[in-house]
């Protein structure tokens, strides 16, 4: 009398009982007793299993709670069965000529020994349930279906789809589908089908409408036909799908059940809908979803009419990693609009030749942007820009390459801000988003240069700023030469000298 739900509750008491019947087993021969076990299901395989104690937690608690043997078949490492099952992979014990075996080949030798002694064969279940599509709300496709009057179902001609939402719909509850109350609906069906049919009242779940979406956006205006297919098996499929986890049980699977089914019927010639997945987090309120129900929504209208949408849109992305999103507060959106307006004033910096120290920090900001982009990591891609801000404002001169580069680095971040700079202020022709992605100087991007700890005697004292490849005798000189170093060295004997390379040094004294 158990629902599948309370079948597959992990944590509930598992009961059955013996029936007194024996099976006996094809491949040993031996007589197995025959339960009935509220925790085995008809739709898994046949409904009846072979229950094996010893590598099964639920069978593990069955046989314990009712005394059953309980006999160890694969062994490795924990494999204690007097403390709780064995579930890994392991090496095949006990089980005559496939013992030895890892588990991987005991599988196939096992498969193999039953198809060759016509005992049986591999088989792949699928676990796909009936799935129900149909919504008792307007906002649908309407299901395509009429009933004739004693009831049976049909589908409707092609040649009067596409069958269209009615307009006369009442939307009070009244315990039916809304489209249950349209009178143009029943009027439709009647005038085609005869006296006494009727329409289908449900619609489909707004999901099944929105699955098949990305195909349309290559086609947007044609009323003959959903999608191109040539279009489509050209540029499809999407490199990535950007969306929250909610819809991973739902529109993505929808989408993709489509797919393949318009593949099945060679309009696509691809698999998968989308090749990659990201999912991005959530912002919330005081530590809760956002929701009108709740009353804890934010609207931007307030904050885009005082700030700007730049400032809103770079604000959402330094709030936090973009998969984890946060809780929402506006204390430093104000620091978000001042790193803006100095950006501004970067690229109006008079023009002229970027000094190294500024074309360094130029550089090594942009390789930090580029690979933060390609991983999402939008917040410390604009941290990163904050301090090549900080750094650069009090500069004298920047070449039009270095602004360049610079408006290029924001226009993903503030798109309203890059063109504006990149027309205005620089006088260059079309949008900054047709120019290419600029690429970085390695030499001037990499670090040239290392902070290392001094230590006496295991312990910090100081600390130097070294060219990388500095030599082990001027790094042990220049180290000695500090001041709260030479202190230390004075009180005591040195009798070793330790340099790990671009790392630290270690000044060992006796007192």
């Amino acid at each position: 009398k158990k629902n599948e739900m309370q079948r597959t509750e992990l944590n509930k008491d598992k009961t059955g009982v013996f029936t007194g019947l024996y099976a006996i087993n094809p491949v040993s021969k031996e007589k197995i007793p025959v339960w009935v076990g509220d925790y085995v299901l008809t739709t898994y395989g046949t409904g009846a299993i072979m229950a094996v104690p010893g590598h099964d937690e639920r069978d593990y608690e069955f046989a314990i709670k009712y005394d059953l043997p309980i006999k160890k078949v694969v062994d490795g490492d924990g494999a204690d069965l007097s403390i709780s099952a064995y579930c890994d992979n392991g090496i095949a014990v006990n089980s005559d000529f496939i013992n030895g075996l890892k588990t991987e080949d005991a599988k196939k030798t096992m498969i193999k020994h039953l198809k060759d002694n016509k005992l049986g064969s591999l088989k792949i279940n699928y676990k796909l349930k009936n799935w129900l599509i149909s919504r008792q709300r307007y906002w649908g496709t309407p299901i395509p279906i009429v009933y004739d009057p004693d009831g049976k179902a049909h589908p409707i001609p092609e040649e009067y789809l596409p069958w269209e939402l009615p307009n006369d719909v009442e939307y009070k509850p009244k315990g039916t589908s809304p489209l249950g109350t349209s009178q143009e609906l029943i009027d439709r069906t009647e005038k085609i089908f005869g006296k006494g049919w009727k329409p289908e009242i449900d619609t489909m779940d707004t999901f099944v409408c929105s699955s098949w979406y990305y195909l349309r956006y290559l086609y947007p205006k044609s009323n003959k036909k959903a999608f191109d297919s040539s279009l489509s098996n050209k540029w499809m499929p999407v490199d990535l799908y950007i969306g929250g986890a909610e819809h991973a049980t739902m529109h993505l699977l929808y989408a993709r059940f489509i797919t393949k089914a318009l593949r099945d019927m060679k309009y696509l010639n691809f698999n998968e809908p989308f090749k990659k997945l990201y999912h991005q987090g959530t912002i919330t309120k005081d530590g809760a979803k956002m929701s009108k129900s709740k009353g804890n929504t934010v609207s931007p209208d307030d904050f885009i009419d005082k700030y700007g949408s730049d400032v809103f849109r770079c604000y959402l992305m330094f709030m936090g990693p973009y998969d984890e999103g946060g809780d929402w507060n506006d204390r430093g959106i104000t620091g978000i609009s001042k790193f803006l307006n100095k950006m501004h004033s970067i690229v109006k910096i008079e023009d002229g030749d970027s000094n190294k120290k500024d074309s360094k920090i130029i550089h090594k900001t942009l390789k930090s942007v580029t690979e933060d982009l390609d991983s999402f990591k939008f917040n410390t891609a604009i941290s990163r820009m904050m301090e090549m801000s900080n750094s650069l404002i009090s500069s004298n001169t920047l070449s039009e390459d270095s602004k360049d580069i610079i408006i290029k680095m924001i226009s993903p971040f503030s798109p309203h801000l890059g063109e504006e700079l990149w027309r205005t202020v620089q006088g260059r022709e079309g949008s900054v988003f047709n120019a290419k992605w600029p690429e970085y100087d390695e030499s001037l991007a990499a670090d040239s240069e290392v902070e290392i700890g001094i230590q006496i005697n295991g312990k910090l004292r100081g600390s130097i700023l070294i060219e990388k490849n500095l030599d082990k005798d001027s790094v042990l000189s220049m180290s000695k030469n500090i001041e709260n170093v030479q202190k230390y060295l004075t009180e005591g004997v040195l009798i070793k000298e330790i340099y790990v390379p671009g790392k630290i040094v270690n000044f060992v004294i006796k007192q």
